[in-house]
């Protein structure tokens, strides 16, 4: 993973699709269900890192 994603607090659609591994649609789908994590900034999508992680520690267990 590039070392940029780490270090950023909020994801945008590009970035979560190689941070999660997962295609566009999929991204766009998790950012705006009620997952927790994601941003709405003006009419653009964006995942709160942190709360993504957290998130994805709780559905793997």
């Amino acid at each position: 993973m590039e070392k940029v994603l780490v270090d950023k607090r909020l994801l945008d659609i590009k970035e979560l699709c190689i941070y999660l591994g997962i295609g566009q649609t999929k991204a766009r789908e998790l950012l705006r269900g009620n997952n927790g994590f994601g941003v709405q900034i003006g009419n653009r999508w964006y995942a709160n890192k942190k709360k993504l992680d957290v998130w994805i520690d709780n559905v793997t267990i």
